[in-house]
């Protein structure tokens, strides 16, 4: 049985908070790489591997100390992405991204040091998502990550200090406005002409999927393509796993015309 479904199917009597490891774990590396100058014009990067683990340490307490539990679990990325499947160039100017010194020794750390799961073929986003909006479970997601306000779940975002408990009606809309307005950094580009502001002018008059439509039609794009960008938007939720079979389901646009307020 996947660690999904059986934590899916367990009762849970106190808060779990899911963590962004994928993030986290990256800064604490990154705060500790040092450059050496070795002379002749010959550089090198270091990493003191035993500071790195006591940043990650004391993020991890920070986030338990604030929200009052020390119940969590590391959420992180697998290798596979079911994304790249819908769209080969998702995620492609990543590649060119180097990782900090030691990140894989400290995710080998992290393994065995906490409670983590990864998830085939899912991101953290999508293991925090699905697991943070699973009815009869509390949970708080703690990401910086604005992707995860996609999510109807309870969000700690701590760069903010921000404590939000988000609906439906305001993850679809943030849902709708991803699926508008792409992610460069993600590599999906969303309707072309259309950024926050418009997208927020669009929506505010309508938050709903035909709204969505009828902008990448106005750019000559059919619906299958915005279909295709609000999917690689979309952020797993709990409905969109089928937890039976452990597989995912694709997110389908409802008939609708409007949808609830926020």
């Amino acid at each position: 049985m996947s660690y999904l479904k059986k934590y899916l199917q367990s009762p849970q009597a106190e808060t779990v908070l899911l963590i962004d490891g994928d993030l986290y774990l990256y800064r604490a590396c990154a705060a500790c790489e040092t450059e050496i100058d070795w002379g002749d014009d010959i550089w090198s990067l270091s990493i003191d591997l035993k500071e790195a683990k006591k940043v990650f340490q004391k993020t991890i307490d920070d986030f338990c100390d604030h929200l009052g539990t020390g119940n969590f679990i590391v959420c992180l990325s697998d290798k596979g992405n079911f994304r790249k499947e819908l769209d080969s160039t998702y995620k492609g100017g990543r590649k060119k991204v180097r990782k900090p010194v030691g990140y894989l020794e400290m995710l080998r750390w992290v393994k065995k040091t906490y409670r983590w799961h990864i998830e085939p073929m899912l991101e953290a986003d999508d293991v925090m998502g699905i697991l943070g909006s699973a009815p009869g479970h509390q949970t708080i997601v703690i990401s910086d990550d604005k992707d995860l306000k996609s999510v109807p779940c309870k969000l700690f975002r701590p760069m903010s200090g921000e404590f939000q408990t988000i609906n439906k009606a305001q993850a679809d809309l943030w849902f709708y406005t991803q699926a508008l307005t792409g992610d460069v950094t993600d590599g999906y580009a969303g309707c072309p002409s259309v950024g926050p502001k418009t997208a927020e002018k669009l929506l505010k008059q309508n938050p709903s999927w035909p709204t969505v439509v009828n902008a990448y039609a106005k750019q000559k794009l059919n619906a299958n393509y915005a279909l295709t960008q609000a999917r690689l938007a979309r952020i797993l939720r709990y409905e969109d796993w089928d937890l039976d079979n452990n597989t995912i389901k694709l997110w389908e646009p409802r008939h609708e015309t409007n949808s609830t307020k926020t």
